[in-house]
């Protein structure tokens, strides 16, 4: 696959004086740093949605919802990543061990997930802080 266009070390300056200048290929979409590969991003995106889910969970997993909870961190790791991060559906279901279509699914889901308003703000805070984490200060906000 062809990764080197997340890691050309371009920036340009950013339209806001107070914001830190975002990293952006010539299409204009943000970029991740050139020393990480893509693979490790996405496994850093799913570490920090798993240590929030159990950081905000409100109840102990019992044995048959531990394999739904690791289902739920992986869609979200999906849907940051392709949102957040704008990496393509290809590459993130490559990094994932998973097929493009499952990451579509797996973005559908989250998506319709988001009407619920603890959910939304949920995953509006892990976008945060991957956009802060990665150093991407344009996303676009999800309202």
């Amino acid at each position: 696959m062809p990764f080197e266009r997340y890691f050309e070390p371009s920036a340009l300056p950013s339209p806001l004086p107070f914001s830190p200048p975002v990293p952006v290929d010539t299409a204009g979409s943000p970029k991740l740093p050139a020393s990480l590969p893509l693979r490790s991003a996405c496994r850093i995106v799913r570490q920090m949605v798993s240590e929030l889910v159990l950081l905000f969970g409100d109840r102990v997993m019992l044995r048959r919802d531990r394999r739904r909870l690791s289902c739920h961190v992986r869609q979200i790791a999906m849907y940051v990543c392709h949102v957040a991060l704008q990496i393509s559906m290809s590459d993130i279901g490559e990094a994932f061990g998973r097929d493009r279509t499952t990451v579509g699914h797996a973005c559908h889901v989250v998506e319709d997930r988001r009407d619920d308003l603890a959910f939304d703000e949920f995953v509006s805070a892990v976008e945060r802080i991957v956009t802060a984490v990665f150093g991407l200060s344009e996303v676009v906000a999800h309202d």
